[in-house]
């Protein structure tokens, strides 16, 4: 853990640390996720073409419209509870838009993102420093944490961006941080849902590209790494999963 961290700080904040196996595996997806969202964040336009354009998922992409639709509440299926220890693993300024403070948890977070990171580092502890912990930069398969550390992780909105066989890893990591018998929600795109498709156009335009699974697959990932399905919940593109393990 220690090297990691090392690692992290002496890097100069063009990367993060890698595991030399999974270097060549995951590098550029990584990559190529990280600068769609260091974009977004720094409201930089967008060259996309006419086709596109001309999609109505687009129009509400750009109108703001578009997040309504897709962003999975995760508090409706695992709320956080009071001084217990939440992970919310691709969080992005998610301190800054939930009710941690309402809900009363001890937020840590990790991202890929810079620009998220640093955001949630320098203003979440003015929010409310009794809750906000920190944030680390790092890739979901390498998580910056203890063993056996959390009550409750966190991850949505960022699994379509990865094939299944990089979820395998993810999930040996969330085992590894949780607590016996605490549970991770988290989503993935429902294939079947009619907007399913057209987003995965938008997203693969926007920078990163988007696999599509149906839910069989997942559901199968999930029981061979030894979780057990406890709740779950539909959306207009994700479908969430509460897992205990």
């Amino acid at each position: 853990m220690s090297q990691k961290k090392s690692a992290l700080s002496a890097n100069n904040e063009q990367s993060f640390w890698f595991a030399k196996e999974n270097l060549d595996n995951w590098y550029a997806q990584i990559m190529a996720v990280q600068a769609r969202f260091e974009q977004e964040y720094r409201g930089e336009p967008l060259e996309l073409p006419p086709e596109v354009k001309a999609m109505p998922i687009f129009h509400d992409f750009a109108s703001g419209n578009l997040t309504a639709k897709i962003v999975s509440p995760f508090w409706e299926i695992a709320k956080p509870k009071k001084n217990k220890k939440c992970l919310d693993i691709g969080c992005g300024v998610s301190f800054l838009i939930y009710p941690w403070r309402d809900w009363q948890a001890f937020f840590y977070g990790q991202e890929i993102s810079t620009i998220a990171r640093d955001n949630l580092n320098k203003r979440g502890s003015l929010l409310n420093y009794k809750l906000f912990k920190k944030v680390e930069l790092g890739p979901a398969h390498q998580l910056m944490y203890q063993a056996n550390e959390f009550d409750l992780a966190i991850a949505t909105g960022f699994s379509c961006y990865y094939p299944v066989d990089y979820w395998e890893l993810v999930l040996e990591e969330v085992k590894r941080v949780l607590k016996s018998e605490c549970h991770l929600v988290f989503d993935v795109i429902n294939s079947e849902q009619p907007l399913a498709e057209n987003w995965a156009i938008l997203e693969t335009y926007l920078g990163a590209e988007v696999f599509l699974e149906p839910l069989e697959k997942w559901e199968k990932i999930i029981k061979a790494k030894g979780g057990k399905i406890v709740k779950q919940q539909s959306g207009e593109l994700f479908h969430m999963y509460k897992v205990r393990f």
